[in-house]
């Protein structure tokens, strides 16, 4: 049987309407999420390197207990079993919240990729002379001082690489909110092959928000790379060739 291509179907309705709703919810998941997974993971990296046994512990344990568990059955976790170990009258209020299944995609995805930042940060951290360790608290910063306005600014600029992988991760790590619910371009593809039976159509549509997006993520931090790369640290481009 031979396929007939329907590309102009996607711009009726409702199928338009349902893919710029998914465009939509699939960005701002993942930007809410990458903005909490960033700033949990850089207090948990840095737990993970400083002097206190007690505060490595903790690292050190967030970052095997998330990063251990595959996202998918982080997901459920949080949605099915979480809100029966609270107690009753959060459980209560939970319930009733309204986009349940939604904030409960942005907790779990931010929580893993976490665990993944706080190793990144970790390494960036180890990666940094100790000359600029003694040379932060010589000008009598404090420990949280020294981590705060010389160490992690130090380190980010390191990880910037790393960093565009794992904001790369989350924006497809998104599509498995679809497994809970939430109506990101992926579990809208998935609709609008229901309906139509135009599955070439449909999934091409999330394939191409993925790819452009990945690009445009690559040239961005592409960019900000060489904006904020670091003297005298081998940098990538012609001159490294």
């Amino acid at each position: 049987m031979k396929y007939e291509f329907s590309w102009g179907m996607l711009l009726g309705a409702p199928y338009l309407e349902w893919i710029i709703d998914g465009i939509v919810t699939t960005f701002h998941l993942a930007l809410i999420s990458w903005v909490l997974a960033f700033a949990i993971g850089v207090l948990v990296g840095v737990c993970r390197v400083t002097q206190s046994r007690v505060l490595r512990f903790i690292g050190t344990a967030y970052v095997e207990l998330f990063r251990n568990i595959p996202l998918l059955v982080q997901l459920f976790l949080w949605l099915y079993v979480v809100p029966q170990l609270l107690p009753e009258k959060f459980s209560f209020w939970w319930n009733r919240l309204e986009y349940v299944p939604y904030w409960t995609a942005v907790i779990g995805i931010s929580f893993y990729t976490a665990s993944r930042v706080a190793e990144q940060i970790r390494s960036a951290v180890m990666a940094i002379p100790d000359g600029q360790f003694k040379a932060a608290l010589s000008t009598g910063l404090r420990p949280v001082q020294m981590y705060r306005y010389v160490i992690v600014p130090y380190a980010a600029r390191i990880m910037i690489p790393a960093i565009t992988s794992e904001f790369l991760t989350i924006f497809k790590n998104t599509s498995l909110a679809l497994t809970i619910g939430v109506m990101e371009i992926t579990a809208t593809t998935r609709k609008i092959e229901a309906w139509s039976f135009k599955g070439i159509e449909a999934y091409t549509v999330a394939s191409l928000t993925y790819v452009a997006t990945t690009v445009g993520v690559i040239l961005f931090m592409n960019w900000l790379e060489r904006r904020y790369q670091i003297p005298g640290l081998i940098q990538r481009g012609k001159e490294g060739l």
